[in-house]
């Protein structure tokens, strides 16, 4: 098992200890604790002997952990539960089959709504946006970033006599997104 520490558990040895030792060295390696770093983050792993085995792990406040380690009972008065992560290649593979389940639902409903976007017409209220940002940039601006927004799909740079209103009827929603980013930044 593996239970992430931080800069938090440095302060509550220093309020609660007064032994002047950093805690890791003056207690959890020698209550046969490995402690694993964590990057240059501050962060660390503690793995134990007995830390999590027969323990109810809802039951592991941060006073039953202090007590793991020391031999002595916590007085922290506010109770907060231990997180535990299991690191045993069976959980890190659950977690991973986890994540991919719950972030490839994400990505592929992503991908289906950007390929809708692609071919749904502009709306409303793009198009009326769109209009009140010609008349800021004016017709030559609104040329250059019609003409990049359309750029590799069917939609036709705009004609030189055509309106710009009628010229943004004919975009998609995302060409419609895009045109107006680039008209926004201008």
């Amino acid at each position: 098992m593996y239970e992430p520490l931080d800069s938090k558990w440095r302060r509550y040895h220093a309020t609660h200890c007064d032994c002047g030792q950093d805690w890791l060295t003056a207690h959890a390696i020698p209550a046969g604790f490995t402690v694993i770093p964590r990057g240059k983050s501050g962060y660390y792993g503690l793995v134990g002997p007995g830390l999590t085995e027969g323990v109810d792990e809802t039951a592991l406040t941060t006073n039953a952990l202090w007590e793991a380690v020391t031999g002595q009972p916590g007085t922290q008065t506010w109770h907060e539960q231990v997180h535990i992560t299991c690191r045993t290649p069976e959980a890190e593979a659950a977690r991973k089959a986890a994540n991919d389940a719950h972030y490839g639902r994400i990505r592929r409903e992503s991908a289906k709504r950007k390929a809708t976007a692609k071919v749904e017409p502009a709306t409303d209220k793009q198009l009326k946006y769109l209009a009140s940002l010609a008349e800021r940039v004016g017709t030559e601006r609104f040329d250059t970033e019609f003409a990049k927004a359309v750029k590799d799909t069917d939609i036709k740079p705009r004609a030189p006599r055509e309106r710009t209103t009628t010229a943004s009827k004919r975009l998609t929603n995302a060409a419609a997104r895009k045109l107006i980013s680039a008209l926004v930044d201008a």
